[in-house]
């Protein structure tokens, strides 16, 4: 019996990577924010670095809430939308030469986000992981917990319902 000889695992880990990379560039306010993701497996977690202009109130100093309700909802959208992407890659329905703007999952779009502002975020770095709770054809659910020097203690977390695009969808 031959097989098809698998494909190097680096290529693969690269070819995730990109994916990942153009999925997050569809988003221009990341860039802004400086948001990025670290990847392990299909596990995201998001990373906020500090920076000046985050601070909403100097006196405290404390993040602004404009930007933690961004830094949740952004870590929401990309996490739905990477699980997505992570199972048409592992089902093989995507091209892996097609990994590009045009042919990647369109984004979700925001029909409610709840936000519980639990304390104030400090002038640091922040991260933040996404679960998705459910998601059907049209339809999902997801939960976002963010941190800062303590996973346990929780700044802020937020509950959020998305509307899925189909493929078929005109942009």
């Amino acid at each position: 019996m031959n097989r098809p000889r698998p494909e190097p695992v680096q290529v693969i880990k690269e070819r995730r990577d990109r994916a990942l990379k153009t999925l997050v560039g569809g988003i221009p306010y990341v860039g802004f924010l400086g948001i990025r993701f670290d990847r392990r497996g299909d596990e995201l977690t998001a990373v906020l670095p500090f920076d000046d202009k985050l601070i909403g109130n100097p006196f405290l100093p404390a993040i602004h809430g404009g930007v933690t309700s961004a830094f949740l909802e952004i870590t929401a959208m990309i996490e739905l939308s990477w699980s997505i992407l992570w199972e048409e890659m592992e089902q093989g329905t995507l091209d892996p030469r097609k990994l590009d703007a045009d042919h990647l999952p369109r984004l979700p779009k925001t029909i409610d986000l709840t936000v519980d502002y639990l304390r104030s975020g400090l002038p640091r770095d922040a991260y933040a992981r996404a679960r998705v709770n459910r998601s059907g054809r049209r339809y999902a659910s997801v939960h976002v917990e963010a941190w800062q020097d303590n996973r346990s203690r929780l700044f802020a977390q937020a509950t959020g319902h998305f509307l899925i695009p189909s493929r078929d969808d005109p942009q």
